[in-house]
């Protein structure tokens, strides 16, 4: 049985922010268009196993990599409700 869960793959994304915009606006963007965030510089950021939030996280960059620290848990309502 281990062996089976240990081959299932799970998705991993990480939200940085979100921003809501008028179709219209989202239609007109082209390359290089900045999306506003509403998230800060050092807020922690979403990390998400097949679209449902697992944990919160840190950004940090090492050379040319960029990877996410597991901070804690999150809290489903919160992620849910667009909190921090």
């Amino acid at each position: 049985m281990s062996n089976q869960v240990q081959a299932v793959n799970v998705e991993i994304s990480v939200v940085l922010g979100r921003a809501s915009l008028p179709m219209q606006q989202l239609l007109r963007m082209g390359r290089g268009a900045v999306i506003p965030l509403d998230a800060t510089v050092n807020e922690e950021v979403w990390i998400l196993a097949n679209n449902h939030p697992v944990a919160r996280g840190e950004i940090q960059i090492s050379d040319d990599k960029i990877a996410i620290a597991v901070t804690r848990e999150a809290n489903v309502f919160d992620y849910m409700a667009g909190g921090s």
